[in-house]
């Protein structure tokens, strides 16, 4: 699923394989070894949801941001701590 940036900086609108536009919410983001990832929620502020990880993906060349889910497990971990150090002050609660 390649994920273009949508034009509000809090909301990204990811599309499927099938076409289907799905927006997620962005909770937090964060840089490691150069590699911009986005702590998002699928659903709206002041609503319980699900947690995704997503890692920008793009060239150089691409003219819009391209997201996938992490979904390796010691990529997972490591960037979890941090979004959980992040966040330890705000009313968001994470799990695996």
């Amino acid at each position: 699923m390649d994920k273009p940036m949508n034009e509000r900086e809090d909301c990204i609108t990811m599309i499927t394989d099938s076409g289907e536009s799905v927006d997620f919410y962005v909770l937090e983001e964060t840089r490691i070894h150069g590699k911009d990832y986005l702590l998002v929620t699928d659903a709206p502020e002041d609503e319980d949801g699900e947690c995704y990880i997503l890692k920008d993906v793009s060239g150089e060349n691409d003219s819009e941001a391209l997201f996938e889910f992490v979904e390796d497990d010691r990529e997972l971990d490591g960037v979890m701590g941090i979004f959980e150090e992040l966040l330890k002050d705000a009313d968001v609660e994470l799990e695996k």
